[in-house]
């Protein structure tokens, strides 16, 4: 492998734990936070989505 390869390689594993780790937030804010009985929390994540512009009603 030469140098350019590598790096790329590696850029290639970044972006994918990147990729991997916004998608479990979107996952944790809409799953938990969306669907929580608890109603701060709940409020919370209500007002973030309507925020970020995410349909939710």
């Amino acid at each position: 492998m030469t140098t350019a390869s590598q790096s790329l390689a590696i850029s290639g594993a970044a972006r994918a734990t990147q990729l991997a780790m916004a998608a479990l937030l979107g996952v944790f804010i809409v799953g938990f936070l969306g669907f929580s009985p608890m109603e701060v929390v709940h409020n919370a994540g209500h007002d973030y989505r309507h925020s970020m512009a995410f349909p939710c009603h």
